[in-house]
C-alpha cells in the first residue's frame, strides 16, 4: 500500500485526517487513488494506521499498523555542510534509520544554508521515509556553527569521524551492549581542522575512523550511518 506522513495538526480526531493540497494532488492526481482505497498513514513519529480515502478526500483511519523498522535506539548525523550533495546525504541516512541529522558550519564549510534549503531537506526526509516504509521522519536541525554545537552536545557514545591512521574504526569502539543512543560527527570536503578536533578531544569525544580509503564528504556521513545501523540490528 501507498504510504503517507502527516503532521499533527492534520488530524482532525482521532479517527480522520485532513489532507494538504499537494497531498490530494498526489493522491487523485498522480497516484490516481479513488474512495475506498487504503494506503498506510503515519506520523512520522513511530506510529501508522490504515486509511481508508472518503468520499470528502479526507483519510478514514481504520486500524493501527505495527511497524518494525526502526533502529532500537536513537543515531543521529552531525554533519558539516558539504559543497554539494546534502541532498543525497539526507535522502539516503534516511534509508538507513538515521534519527536526527544537525548540518554544522566548520571552518571550511563552503555552502551557507537558506531557509529554503532546509524546507527542501525536510521535504527530502518525508520523501525517503515514505519510500524506506520508515516509522520515523528524522528530525532535520537548523544549521549552527560546529562550536556552538559541540558546546551542547554530550560526549556519550559521541565519535567524531576524522582520521585514516592510528585511530580505531568506528566499529570496534561501539560498546557491546547498545547505548541508549548514538551520535557520528562527518567534516566536511577537506575534513575537520587540527583546531575542530582538539576542541572535541576536550570534550572528551573520541576521534575514530572509517577506514583507509578517502571518502567524499557525502560518502563519509552514508557509510558511518550505514555501519552504526549494522551494529544496531539483531544479528541472527
Amino acid at each position: 500500500m501507498q504510504r503517507l506522513v502527516v503532521s499533527e495538526a492534520q488530524f482532525a480526531d482521532l479517527s480522520r485526517v485532513n489532507l494538504t493540497a499537494e497531498q490530494r494532488h498526489y493522491l487523485l492526481s498522480v497516484l490516481r487513488l479513488r474512495a475506498g482505497d487504503r494506503l498506510i498513514v503515519l506520523n512520522g513519529l513511530g506510529q501508522a494506521w490504515v486509511g481508508e480515502l472518503t468520499e470528502t478526500e479526507e483519510i478514514q483511519l481504520i486500524e493501527s499498523q505495527p511497524l518494525q523498522t526502526e533502529c532500537p535506539i536513537p543515531v543521529k548525523l552531525v554533519a558539516a555542510l558539504p559543497k554539494n550533495g546534502f541532498d543525497e546525504v539526507v535522502r539516503c541516512c534516511t534509508e538507513l534509520g538515521v534519527t536526527q541529522i544537525y548540518p554544522v558550519i566548520s571552518a571550511r564549510t563552503i555552502l551557507k544554508p537558506s531557509e529554503n534549503k532546509l524546507k527542501r531537506w525536510r521535504k527530502i526526509a518525508t520523501e525517503a521515509a515514505e519510500q524506506s516504509e520508515r516509522a520515523i521522519v528524522p528530525k532535520i536541525e537548523t544549521p549552527q556553527p560546529f562550536l556552538t554545537l559541540l558546546e551542547n552536545l554530550s560526549p556519550e557514545q559521541t565519535y567524531l569521524c576524522g582520521a585514516r591512521e592510528k585511530s580505531w574504526h568506528l566499529l570496534d569502539v561501539l560498546p557491546p551492549n547498545l547505548p541508549p543512543e548514538i551520535t557520528v560527527l562527518i567534516g566536511p570536503e577537506g575534513g575537520w581542522t587540527e583546531t575542530e578536533i582538539q576542541q572535541a578531544i576536550a570534550k572528551n569525544i573520541p576521534v575514530v575512523s572509517l577506514g583507509s580509503s578517502i571518502l567524499r564528504a557525502v560518502t563519509a556521513s552514508i557509510t558511518a550511518i550505514a555501519l552504526v545501523n549494522s551494529y544496531c540490528r539483531p544479528k541472527n
